[in-house]
């Protein structure tokens, strides 16, 4: 395995981390206020010089507008990204976009192509993916109530979902809907795209995480059909291949998750050991003499050292057998990493302080945003059990 970098991409990042702070680090105490509404304009502005760098979209194939980054590669982007929540978002390869672009990219008609990846590659609208539903548990992905049944040349759809992450002003939904009731439980699903200006589907309302609601692409909305009618050219790939697609999305966007929370992790650890340097407790006694503080200090290096080499094995793997393959790497980085960024980002509020908790830092504002990472694409617990039935298959026991 060969972890080294190559001089251009050590060049293209070094040019993202100075752009990112110099233009966007300055934006944060606004963002994190919950003003986004009031930054489009701004954020519009940066985006426009992102593609002035030849930098947009960067996991998009050429022929759809992107750099066309290949995954190793745009997996480190993704951890120099994710140093500032507003990072993947002005690179247009935030999610749930950059999900719903691959996914239209590779099982999307050309129509498709045209009327939903096109713009959104462009940077001209956005989307969302509606699967999660409040009666059914997130954690079994092949339960859910929602469904869309044939009618002609249409198919109506019916159903409740939340946590739908970025659906306040959205163009489109790409839903995860029952088709095939009576089939195999992997085989029921289907992916159907859905305007969001069609009759029947109602924006119920941004859920409020911590205390705060959020508006536009950094929200997660609850979500209403009823009696949606959609045509059936809208079927993405094929029927009851919904969950087939969801897995196609979701292994490679682990990685692109994993790494832009190292990138959390990395800008969280420099905060913590800026504070620890320059806090004094008394005139010439600096917080980071404390062995406790020192304590925390080396024990985060060692995990973001450890969680990087972890992801980019895991990604090395994808590259090179396949995301099937790699699927105990998948389950083992997704809840090790989650739990690297719980605990790095707490130690920095610690050595914080009472500043830690308030909103005069972005550290707060990665505590109760990433604090889902060990629940969403799927729970710790889920995935641990995963890799555990697999590593005790081994040893002869079969259920």
């Amino acid at each position: 395995m060969d972890f080294s970098i190559p001089s251009d991409i050590q060049d293209m990042l070094a040019n993202v981390g100075q752009f990112l702070r110099e233009e966007v680090y300055p934006l944060e105490e606004r963002f994190v206020s919950g003003a986004f509404a009031d930054l489009v304009p701004t954020l519009e502005e940066k985006r426009a010089r992102v593609k002035e760098m030849k930098l947009w979209a960067p996991q998009v194939p050429a022929e759809y507008g992107g750099v066309g980054l290949g995954f190793m590669q745009h997996a480190m982007l993704s951890e120099e990204l994710g140093r500032t929540p507003m990072g993947h978002y002005v690179f247009n390869c935030q999610a749930p976009d950059a999900g719903n672009m691959e996914i239209l990219a590779e099982f999307g008609t050309q129509a498709q192509k045209e009327q939903f990846l096109l713009p959104l590659a462009a940077g001209k609208s956005r989307s969302c993916f509606a699967m999660t539903e409040p009666e059914c548990a997130g954690s079994n992905p092949v339960w859910m109530k929602t469904t869309a049944v044939r009618d002609g040349d249409e198919y109506v759809i019916n159903g409740h979902k939340w946590f739908s992450s970025a659906a306040d002003g959205a163009a489109f939904a790409v839903a995860m809907v029952v088709t095939n009731p009576d089939a195999e439980p992997h085989q029921r699903a289907s992916q159907i795209i859905v305007p969001t200006d069609v009759p029947g589907y109602r924006w119920i309302r941004n859920i409020p995480v911590m205390g705060h609601a959020g508006d536009g692409w950094p929200s997660h909305s609850e979500l209403r059909f009823e009696n949606v009618r959609v045509p059936v050219s809208n079927l993405l790939g094929e029927e009851g291949a919904g969950f087939a697609i969801a897995q196609a999305r979701l292994g490679p966007g682990r990685i692109h998750h994993c790494m832009r929370w190292i990138g959390i992790c990395e800008r969280s650890f420099d905060l913590m050991c800026e504070r620890a340097a320059t806090r004094e407790l008394a005139p010439g006694d600096p917080l980071g003499n404390r062995q406790t503080v020192q304590n925390w200090i080396a024990e985060s290096r060692a995990e973001i050292n450890a969680a990087r080499l972890m992801v980019l094995h895991a990604a090395w793997k994808i590259d090179n057998e396949g995301t099937k393959a790699a699927r105990e790497e998948i389950s083992a980085i997704k809840f090790y990493v989650a739990g690297v960024l719980m605990a790095v980002v707490d130690r920095a509020i610690q050595v914080h302080g009472a500043l830690g908790v308030s909103d005069d830092t972005i550290l707060q504002y990665f505590y109760r945003q990433e604090r889902g990472a060990r629940i969403y694409d799927g729970p710790d617990e889920v995935h641990k059990t995963v890799l555990a039935k697999r590593a005790l298959r081994s040893f002869g026991m079969k259920k």
